[in-house]
């Protein structure tokens, strides 16, 4: 395998254009036509520059993928590909060819690098630069579809903005901490806004800014207009703003919450067992949203404010379309796809609780929102997770299963036509990644266009690895689709185990102390690193839910399941295995095993926990003795585990990283986890030590 340093997968991330695309064998055929040196790409010296510039991208692509060298002009004529505009035409691009010319006319200038990236795409997956002859119409089937950043949390350089045009995304995402403060620190939001327009992407805010104040309150008008009014006022040209409820606490007065942030919802130390505001869909919610709305529109009337309903689909239908009903106009509201769908294990319920391709059908919260959405009149930004991440394996690229993202794609493509989800929120901060499932999903996002999936997946799997190799490629895929059937989308795992792979420690329970202190113990993470190791959960145990069955019923079925999913999955890595003639097979081979051996650390990690309750509740010393063997016997495969992945993540250095959390899976961090399985196993030997010695009239002076 080749080896990486950290962050090397940067250059691969930005390497839109890939070299030696072109396959030499490759003949035109009757209905084509061929770009070759003699042709020239450009516009009108007077049309705009985003055409300009997405003319000379088209002229990169074909020297750097396709070996072929053609001039820039201001002039048409015979054999140019020639851009233009065209207001008549209402949406979307037509690209008109004839043997030897091919006229790119657009809508609107935004469309100009949609359009070239249209041609690339086609071009690469034919390998050589052909292309239809005759009309060739394409209609975005959504108003945007908006990304994090794939390189870092909200950083944006020129060649992200244009990897992620590329990547088929017209509109990104920051982080916005305060005026001028992204996720990442300070940031000159205007520039970033004047940069991304320069490739047709807009950029929406998601929020972190806080008015904890009710909407009836004196003045309070005004304070929203302060606040969320200057954020338009600084940056005029912000497309929008994201909201969430977690990050819009406010003083509510309904009944049913504590009326206080989550983290003062205590007396004396007591907590109260109602809702925070924030995670409820409160009587005076609405009112609280109008302000924003009323503060952002003031100063921009076009400006998209979009709320986010997540932190309560887990309430009942009637008191959510109560809320709906009540909803502000002129907002969009944002609906998870898949969190909160009911799920059965052997007839336990077991409902996911976070993002995970596991579920392929909208969960009963997403179909009914829009369902309620589209009655009222309601806009829908789909949270949807199409560019191929979610929790399911948190550091890694993207999840290979491409037959399930494209399940999604499809049934997506229904709700955009029948009912109101008319954008995508494609991913969340754990960013992108140029793969086949975000492929797919940038295929399926046009409205009177789906090509033939099958095909389009097996000259996906022969552009990236090889004719040779493709067969074994679109096996592996099939069997990985397969194995997510038996995935657990629980707090605990996908807090844990999920999160952060095999670099995931194990903290054996007993808490053999004189300081008497939490065994949980702080994930390492970088200083720099956005939320680090907050979102790591690293003393495992069960996270209940009066929606879920309790772990001492879940555990067992969860273990035969997974057991099923691990049979799979190696099956589907030794097809993987078997493709690894490119550096892009041994890439997804090493992705292939770094998910095979997170599957192998969760399977441990539920074996850990119930042993180490059954050591704690044993009725006698041999008992106990024999359940500790077990535990130490674990945590030496665990070792062995977190060994076998070091090659994988040194193949490729985009394994064990996010760009929330920054690297918690790489070489560094397995071996900081093999130190401290160690450190247990040295535990586990002290506490044997004292189970030989419980029943003993004297014991050895330690102090």
């Amino acid at each position: 395998m080749r080896e990486e340093q950290n962050y090397d997968f940067r250059r691969r991330h930005w390497q839109y254009h890939k070299p030696g695309m072109r396959q030499s064998c490759r003949a035109v055929r009757d209905h084509e036509l061929e770009i070759t040196s003699e042709w020239q790409i450009g516009c009108f010296p007077d049309a705009p520059r985003i055409l300009h510039d997405a003319a000379k991208d088209f002229q990169d692509y074909l020297w750097t993928s396709m070996e072929t060298a053609v001039k820039l002009t201001v002039r048409d004529g015979n054999k140019t590909l020639w851009l233009q505009l065209d207001p008549a035409l209402k949406r979307g691009f037509l690209l008109t060819g004839t043997a030897d010319h091919l006229t790119v006319t657009l809508s609107a200038p935004e469309l100009a690098y949609p359009a070239v990236v249209c041609l690339e795409d086609w071009m690469n997956l034919e390998g050589a630069p052909v292309f239809s002859r005759g009309e060739t119409r394409r209609t975005p089937l959504y108003t945007c579809r908006q990304v994090h950043s794939g390189c870092g949390i909200d950083e944006y350089p020129d060649a992200e903005l244009a990897a992620t045009i590329h990547a088929g995304y017209n509109e990104i995402m920051l982080m916005m901490k305060g005026l001028d403060q992204s996720a990442a620190g300070k940031v000159n939001v205007n520039d970033l806004i004047e940069r991304a327009e320069r490739f047709g992407i807009t950029v929406t805010i998601f929020n972190y800014v806080q008015t904890f104040v009710h909407p009836d309150e004196p003045g309070a008008q005004e304070i929203f207009d302060r606040t969320y009014g200057e954020i338009f006022r600084r940056y005029p040209k912000l497309r929008g703003i994201r909201l969430g409820g977690e990050s819009l606490e406010f003083p509510s007065r309904d009944p049913h919450t504590t009326g206080k942030k989550y983290k003062d919802s205590f007396s004396e130390g007591i907590p109260d067992p109602r809702p925070s505001p924030g995670w409820y869909p409160c009587s005076d919610y609405p009112a609280y949203l109008a302000c924003i709305e009323r503060a952002v529109h003031k100063v921009n009337p076009a400006a998209k404010v979009i709320f986010s309903t997540y932190n309560w689909g887990w309430a009942p239908l009637e008191l959510r379309r109560k809320f709906l009903e009540h909803f502000p106009k002129g907002m969009t509201l944002s609906v998870c796809y898949e969190i909160f769908a009911r799920r059965t294990l052997k007839g336990l319920n077991t409902p996911v609780m976070d993002y995970t391709i596991s579920q392929i059908e909208p969960g009963y919260y997403f179909s009914t929102e829009c369902e309620c959405a589209a009655e009222n009149g309601i806009t829908v930004s789909g949270n949807v997770n199409t560019a191929g991440i979610g929790w399911d394996f948190g550091t890694v690229p993207w999840v290979p299963t491409p037959q399930r993202w494209l399940e999604r794609d499809r049934i997506l493509r229904d709700y955009a036509e029948k009912l109101t989800v008319t954008e995508h929120y494609a991913t969340h901060h754990y960013g992108w990644w140029a793969s086949p499932a975000a492929e797919l999903g940038k295929w399926s996002s046009w409205a009177d266009f789906e090509p033939d999936y099958d095909e389009l997946l097996r000259k996906i799997a022969i552009r990236d690895y090889g004719l040779k190799a493709a067969d074994h490629v679109l096996a592996a895929w099939e069997c990985w689709s397969r194995a997510m059937d038996h995935y657990v989308a629980s707090n605990e795992d996908q807090y844990g185990p999920w999160r952060v792979g095999p670099a995931y420690p194990f903290i054996f329970q007993p808490n053999i102390t004189r300081t008497m202190m939490n065994k949980e113990i702080k994930f390492p993470t970088a200083p720099h690193a956005h939320f680090g190791s907050g979102i790591i959960k690293t003393l495992y145990q069960p996270y209940e839910n009066a929606n879920q069955a309790p772990a001492f019923l879940r555990y067992p079925a969860e273990l035969r399941s997974l057991e099923r999913m691990l049979a799979e999955w190696e099956k589907g890595l030794s097809e993987a295995e078997q493709a690894t003639v490119t550096p892009e097979g041994e890439r997804l081979a090493a992705l292939g095993r770094f998910i095979r051996n997170s599957i192998i650390t969760t399977i441990h990690v539920k074996q850990w926990w119930l042993l180490n309750m059954k050591l704690q509740q044993s009725g006698s010393e041999e008992s106990a003795l024999e359940t500790l063997a077990e535990i130490e016997r674990i945590a030496r495969e665990e070792i062995a585990n977190a060994e076998d992945t070091v090659p994988a993540v040194e193949c490729d250095s985009r394994l064990g990283w996010e760009p929330s959390m920054e690297y918690v899976c790489d070489r560094h961090h397995l071996e900081w986890k093999i130190r401290q399985v160690n450190s247990a196993l040295a535990e586990i030997e002290i506490y044997r030590n004292i189970i030989r010695n419980a029943n003993t009239k004297t014991l050895k002076q330690t102090m």
